[in-house]
């Protein structure tokens, strides 16, 4: 079980940069292909840049041509949280941080074997850690 984060907009407004915020409290897009993620290839994993939350392992990005980072599946299934979001008169499935409940992106049914899933993350709201590095866990 992930240990909740929990801070005041006031407190995620100092921590952040004006980007992060607007897509990790504000839950924003960033431009397709405009995120650092779209084409890295280096092991490690991908860790929520709010708290420093693991994410997805580097094994499971691939290439979807969205222009967004996509994964097959979260490290672990309480890494990430569900919502459905029906804003901008469509239906999908937004994807929280499991500890902060910062917005990532959406999972879509679209992927490929052996998940055939397709989450779709915001570049801005995560960061890299390579492979054998300790994670930045946020604390209070």
């Amino acid at each position: 079980m992930v240990e909740k984060l929990v801070l005041s907009d006031e407190e995620w407004r100092k921590r952040l940069t004006p980007e992060e915020y607007q897509v990790l409290r504000g839950h924003g897009t960033e431009r397709a292909w405009a995120g650092c993620f779209v084409g890295t290839k280096e092991a490690g994993t991908y860790v929520c840049a709010g708290c420093g939350n693991p994410l997805f392992k580097s094994g499971e990005k691939f290439e979807s041509g969205t222009g967004w980072p996509s994964f097959t599946r979260p490290v672990q299934p309480d890494a990430v949280t569900e919502y459905q979001d029906r804003s901008h008169g469509m239906i999908r499935t937004e994807v929280r941080c499991g500890r902060c409940d910062g917005h990532l992106g959406h999972v879509f049914p679209d992927g490929p074997p052996p998940t055939g899933l397709r989450y779709c993350m915001n570049s801005v709201a995560m960061k890299h850690v390579l492979e054998g590095q300790p994670f930045p866990l946020v604390t209070k």
